[in-house]
C-alpha cells in the first residue's frame, strides 16, 4: 500500500512567533555600505525597513491562511515527508500540472497564478485552459521534510515527483519549473514517464556550445554577457552553498536578519526591479518567503541542494530532449537562451517567447504574462 495523502494545514505555535520578534528586536546591525548602490549587497536602509515591518505590522497568520486555502497536503515518498499544495480545478477537463519552485523561492511563488490557472473562466479565460495544480516543496525547503542522509539531488527529486503524480491518480499530466524547478523538470522530461505530455520552463537550462558562442548574434551575445556577469559578480551565494552549505547554515539558522539578507539579495539581483525589490514585490510577500525558510529552520537543508547537485555532477544529455517543451524567456532572467539554441536541444518546441518585462521570479513578478505563457504552451497537447 502506498503511503497515504493527508491534509496538512499549517498552524505555527504563537510562542515561536513571539520568539522571532524578540530576536528581531535584538538585532546587531552592521555599519552601512560604503557605496551609493546595492553593489556590496542589500543596503542597510533596505534591510532596516524590512525588519521594521517584520517586527511590527507583519502578520504571519495572513500568510498561513493563504497556504491553508490552497489544499496543503503531505505524503511520504522515498522515505521523505513531502509537503505540497493541491488545488483542483472546477473544470472536469483540466490538465494536471506539476509546478516546482527553486531557491530562494517556495510554493508561494505561484500564489498569484493559482486562481487563473485552475479557474480560468472566473479570471476572464477559457474553460479549456484549466489546470489541476500540484505544487510541492522541494526536500529541505518549506514544510517538506529535511533529508537526514546525502543523496537528495535533482534526480532523486524528479523520481519522487513522478511517484507523487502517480499517487494522486494523474495518468496524464504536464510539468513546469524555473531555477531548481527547471532542473527537476528537465530530468523528469528526459525520464519521459508514461503520462507526461509536455513541460514548460521559465528558465531554460540551455548553455551555448563554443561553436554557438562563436556564431552568436548581437542578441545572443547579450545573453552570454549577462550569464557571465551573473557568474562573475552575483553568484557568491551559489559558490558558498555548493561547497560549504553547513558553514552558512549556522548563520541562516541562528539569525533571522541574516537569513532575510541572504534571500533578499537574490530578489534584488535577479528580478526586474532595478535593484529595489519592493518596487516589484509586496514587502509582506517578501517576508512571507523568508518565513518559509525561518519557521521550519530550512536555511541549511535548502542550501544542501546545491551541494547535492554538485556531487551528482552534470552529465551531458545523450541527445535532443524527446518531451515536447515550451519556453518563456524573461528579460532580466540571468540565464536565457535563443530559440535556435533551444531548437537544437529539444525535438519539439511547442512555444518559445521572449517577454518584455520580468525576471527570475516570473510567476510573482509577472503573473498575468506567466499565466498566458503556461496556457499557450499546453494548448496543443491537451
Amino acid at each position: 500500500m502506498p503511503d497515504p495523502i493527508i491534509p496538512s494545514p499549517i498552524a505555527i505555535p504563537q510562542p515561536r512567533l513571539d520568539e522571532l520578534r524578540q530576536r528581531l528586536a535584538q538585532t546587531r546591525w552592521p555599519d552601512a555600505e560604503t557605496v551609493g548602490d546595492e553593489s556590496q549587497g542589500p543596503p542597510l536602509a533596505a534591510m532596516r525597513s524590512l525588519v521594521d515591518r517584520w517586527a511590527g505590522g507583519y502578520d504571519w497568520r495572513r500568510c498561513e491562511a493563504v497556504l491553508n486555502g490552497l489544499g496543503p497536503s503531505r505524503t511520504t515518498v522515498d522515505g521523505l515527508d513531502v509537503f505540497f499544495l493541491h488545488v483542483r480545478s472546477p473544470e472536469p477537463g483540466a490538465l494536471p500540472l506539476l509546478m516546482t519552485h527553486g531557491w530562494p523561492g517556495s510554493v508561494l511563488e505561484f500564489r498569484h497564478v493559482v486562481g487563473p490557472l485552475t479557474d480560468p473562466v472566473a479570471h476572464g479565460g477559457r474553460a479549456e485552459d484549466a489546470f489541476h495544480l500540484v505544487i510541492p516543496s522541494l526536500p529541505g525547503f518549506g514544510f517538506s521534510g529535511q533529508p537526514a542522509e546525502a543523496g537528495w539531488g535533482p534526480g532523486r527529486i524528479a523520481a519522487a515527483w513522478i511517484t507523487l503524480m502517480d499517487r494522486l491518480g494523474y495518468g496524464r499530466w504536464a510539468a513546469q519549473g524555473g531555477d531548481w524547478g527547471a532542473s527537476v523538470t528537465e530530468i523528469i522530461s528526459r525520464m519521459a514517464p508514461e503520462g507526461l505530455v509536455a513541460v514548460h520552463f521559465n528558465m531554460p537550462l540551455v548553455f551555448p556550445s563554443p561553436e554557438e558562442r562563436e556564431r552568436a548574434t548581437p542578441h545572443e551575445q547579450a545573453m552570454i554577457d549577462d550569464a557571465q556577469r551573473y557568474q562573475t559578480m552575483l553568484s557568491a551565494y551559489m559558490q558558498e552553498m555548493t561547497t560549504r552549505p553547513q558553514t552558512i547554515g549556522y548563520a541562516l539558522a541562528d539569525s533571522p536578519v541574516g537569513l532575510a539578507a541572504w534571500i533578499y539579495t537574490l530578489f534584488q539581483d535577479v528580478s526586474d526591479s532595478g535593484g529595489d525589490p519592493t518596487s516589484v514585490f509586496d514587502l509582506d510577500e517578501l517576508i512571507d518567503d523568508v518565513m518559509m525558510y525561518w519557521l521550519p529552520n530550512a536555511g541549511a537543508s535548502s542550501a544542501r541542494l546545491y551541494w547535492e547537485a554538485a556531487q551528482a555532477g552534470m552529465s551531458p544529455p545523450s541527445g535532443p530532449n524527446p518531451t515536447p517543451a515550451g519556453f518563456s524567456i524573461f528579460p532580466k532572467e540571468q540565464v536565457r537562451a535563443s530559440r535556435r539554441w533551444i531548437e537544437a536541444r529539444y525535438e519539439t518546441v511547442l512555444h518559445c517567447n521572449e517577454l518584455e518585462a520580468g525576471g527570475h521570479f516570473a510567476a510573482l513578478e509577472q503573473p498575468v504574462a506567466f499565466t498566458d505563457e503556461v496556457r499557450a504552451t499546453f494548448r496543443t497537447v491537451r
